[in-house]
């Protein structure tokens, strides 16, 4: 056995910090579509509460969630392919994040929680990512 976790016989871990990181994944990813979804979608207090919400960036955080679910239980499955999603997420996020920033440079109105939130998603998600591809590769 190797220092991964692995063994000749078995490719795969057994059971690893990325399944705990896939089902955390999946979870984020289910409320992100749920709350992003209320403010999208419903005319109530959720929008309301949202303020000063930047869409392109609610919609990615929408549309993302989805991927999340997907990249979250390839992970719990131990499935290589998990560390590609997550890669993808990770590198998607921090794109939206720089146009983000750039909006706010440029005197669009935003809300402290967005940076906040996605602060947090890149640092999750490259986090994910990273590891994941060092050990389902």
């Amino acid at each position: 056995m190797d220092n991964s976790g692995t063994s000749e016989r078995n490719p795969r871990p057994r059971f690893g910090w990325f399944r705990v990181a896939g089902v955390i994944g999946a979870l984020f990813g289910l409320l992100t579509i749920r709350e992003g979804g209320a403010v999208l979608f419903v005319d109530g207090p959720a929008r309301v509460a949202a303020g000063d919400y930047v869409p392109f960036v609610l919609w990615f955080n929408f549309l993302a969630g989805f991927a999340y679910v997907i990249a979250g239980t390839g992970l719990v499955f131990g499935r290589p392919w998990a560390a590609r999603v997550a890669l993808v997420i990770a590198a998607a996020t921090l794109g939206v994040f720089t146009a983000f920033g750039t909006h706010v440079i440029g005197g669009g109105a935003f809300e402290m929680r967005t940076v906040i939130a996605m602060t947090l998603r890149s640092v999750v998600w490259c986090s994910i990512a990273a590891l994941s591809w060092r050990i389902l590769r």
